[in-house]
């Protein structure tokens, strides 16, 4: 008993060897099946089988774990075929197994990714068997719960389009382990006995229920080749390095800045000095970013000295000039300097509550002339019209 354990394991083993890592993962709820099946069976050793042949029905429960290994559960009605003279009982027993299965097909032949039309699939396991009879005849059959044991061969065949259905003849010899003693008392031998044994033949249909993969069946996995995963390693690291790179640069460039706005928020505006071609220009200006014609805040410094200026001097009228570096066009850098002069103009007046009578803009387009900075020459500059 121990060594064909023991040869069940070590079979179980190898199969597993050889059918990992070619199909995809499945979810417990995969490759499931259920079936129903019949036959007839007589003892191994009777001289007269074909007088003797007793019908049996049967349904079977089982899933794939992979390609090559299963298992199943099933259980089996036998029946007299001369209850009269036998045990008196229409139904003869039942036999409940638990049963291991391996596809020989894709064990040797590999699992090619839809199941072969024809398979050679077997079975073999361990159950318990249950014997009926009248309480005439229990002398004769002392026995009537008992190991059993059974071994056989499925010739399957592999049905429609999704090879969802399968058809099976399986000739089979199921074991009666300790039938002839008594099953709570001494001297019960679990053991391979040819006289205590039947064999049979049986054909079902196998109904295999849709997996999460969108098939009946296992997937097979799209595996790469040590080449192509060696190249696309070598891609990552490539990659990463380059990611690297940019990081550290990045990193770089924003430490630049930061420095820059802490320089920027520590420095106090500084008022350009303009060339003036007369002294009716005001020193203040103020500096506008490139394409922008709103104000900085730090810009409004400037502005607040012009509006004191004008409150100082009540008679004093400004003429406020935009300007616009070299950059682009001729008619998007007049259109600019118009704007940037008429934002200055409305701060005065909403801000500062300035008179707009006494304020007038014009729109000098670009200029490279006024600072030697370019960026210098984004400017709006005031003149006193009154001197």
């Amino acid at each position: 008993m121990k060594k064909v354990i023991f040869m069940f394991a070590v079979a179980a083993m190898s199969a597993q060897a050889m059918s990992a890592q070619t199909v995809e993962g499945s979810k417990t709820t995969d490759n499931w099946y259920i079936g129903v099946n019949g036959g007839v069976n007589a003892k191994t050793t009777h001289t007269s089988v074909f007088k003797n042949l007793n019908p049996s029905a049967g349904l079977r429960i089982g899933r794939w774990i992979t390609p090559v290994l299963g298992f199943a559960v099933e259980g089996e009605a036998y029946f007299n075929n001369k209850p009269a003279v036998s045990e008196g009982t229409f139904v003869k027993g039942v036999n409940a197994s638990l049963l291991g299965t391996t596809n020989f097909s894709n064990w040797f032949g590999g699992y090619t990714g839809a199941p072969r039309t024809f398979e050679v699939i077997g079975v073999y396991g361990f159950g318990l068997g249950h014997r009926f009879y009248t309480a005439s005849n229990a002398d004769n059959f002392p026995k009537k719960n008992y190991l059993t044991s059974k071994f056989g061969i499925d010739f399957t065949f592999n049905l429609g389009a999704a090879k969802a259905w399968q058809i099976y003849v399986e000739p089979n010899i199921t074991y009666a382990l300790n039938k002839n003693a008594d099953f709570a008392g001494e001297g019960a031998k679990v053991k391979y006995d040819v006289n205590q044994s039947a064999v049979g033949v049986l054909v079902g249909v196998n109904y295999k229920f849709g997996n999460s993969n969108g098939t009946h069946n296992f997937k097979l996995a799209e595996l790469r080749d040590q080449a192509e995963i060696d190249g696309l390693n070598a891609k990552i690291n490539e990659l990463r390095s380059t990611v690297n790179a940019k990081d550290g640069q990045i990193a770089k460039d924003q430490q630049t800045i930061s420095d820059l706005q802490n320089k920027l928020k520590n420095q106090k505006p500084q008022q350009q000095v303009i060339v003036k071609e007369n002294q009716n220009v005001l020193q203040p200006t103020v500096i506008f970013q490139q394409g922008k014609s709103t104000i900085d805040p730090a810009q409004y410094a400037s502005i607040s000295m012009i509006a004191t200026y004008m409150k100082n001097h009540k008679d004093a009228n400004i003429l406020i000039k935009g300007y616009a570096s070299p950059e682009g066009s001729k008619e998007l850098n007049q259109k600019l300097s118009e704007a940037r002069a008429e934002a200055v103009k409305t701060a005065l007046v909403k801000r500062y509550k300035i008179a707009a009578t006494r304020l007038s803009t014009q729109g000098m387009g670009a200029t490279d002339k006024l600072f030697d900075e370019v960026d210098f020459n984004r400017v709006a500059t005031f003149t006193d019209t009154t001197k």
